[in-house]
């Protein structure tokens, strides 16, 4: 089993998902990148993220390789965000809650295929796995598809991929040797490319997120809001607003402008 034979079932999982299951949300083909167990960046979370931060071997003793993936949702989606004022959008607040679901459901189909070739793997909650004081995380998801190459932090501290930063990042550990990917070192933010932008900190309305810092308490509170308000719902401590209607949103902007 190799690193296409991985990608390979990710992919046909999502694909066959609203077909076996009834969900409003829609997907795009998702991005998968596979990291090192070994590699240096996990030693280097403790330090930029926390030092409870786990190293794939405190997950898996036996790790070899990590793999991420980026489920970017349908394009769309991101619009009808924007269009609700004050709250998330509903449909948003309900692909939040699918897409959890959907990424526990790759991960332990996943497990069950490993397992019964030989391997091992530990499976990480899609989210929720953070301290509720620091608002922490002891498993960044998107740290991990950074190292994985799946792409880079963009002003609003989401991860910009070659499908934009509209979607959801989820990964595992496994003992599965597996080829690691490429880190492209090429910006996706235009602001950190040198480019005139920052419209995701005119998005967000909550005093949250600035050109120069994030406070990810007040960010916290407007996520309660948000679950509060769908109640009806299962956990929806959502957003987005700053995702929703800006250049990254479903595209990587700086190739699409050419300077890569």
């Amino acid at each position: 089993m190799d690193n296409a034979d991985i990608e390979k079932m990710i992919k046909d999982f999502i694909f066959s998902y609203p077909k076996l299951h009834r969900v409003e949300t829609r997907w795009r083909e998702p991005i998968v990148g596979f990291v090192s167990a070994e590699d240096p960046m996990f030693a280097q979370f403790k330090s930029i993220i926390r030092a409870t931060h786990a190293a794939p071997s405190e997950l898996l003793p036996e790790a070899n390789s990590v793999v991420a993936y980026f489920i970017p949702f349908a394009k769309n989606l991101h619009k009808e965000n924007f269009k609700m004022k004050h709250y998330a959008a509903r449909s948003w607040a309900v692909a939040y809650v699918e897409t959890n679901r959907l990424i526990s459901r790759i991960n332990e189909h996943l497990k069950s295929e490993l397992e019964s070739q030989g391997y091992r793997m530990a499976l990480i909650p899609p989210t929720h796995n953070f301290d509720e004081q620091s608002l922490m995380s002891d498993w960044s998801h998107r740290h991990v598809a950074y190292a994985a190459g799946i792409g880079r932090f963009g002003s609003h501290n989401l991860i910009i991929t070659e499908k934009g930063c509209s979607g959801r990042v989820g990964s595992f550990v496994t003992d599965l040797m597996l080829e690691p990917s490429a880190r492209s070192e090429n910006e996706r933010c235009l602001h950190k490319a040198g480019f005139d932008c920052l419209k995701c900190v005119t998005r967000c309305e909550y005093e949250a997120l600035y050109a120069d810092r994030f406070d990810r308490h007040a960010c916290y509170r407007q996520l309660l809001i948000n679950d509060n308000y769908y109640a009806d719902l299962e956990l929806t401590d959502v957003c987005g607003k700053c995702s929703a209607m800006v250049p990254c949103s479903v595209i990587n902007p700086v190739k699409a402008k050419g300077e890569i």
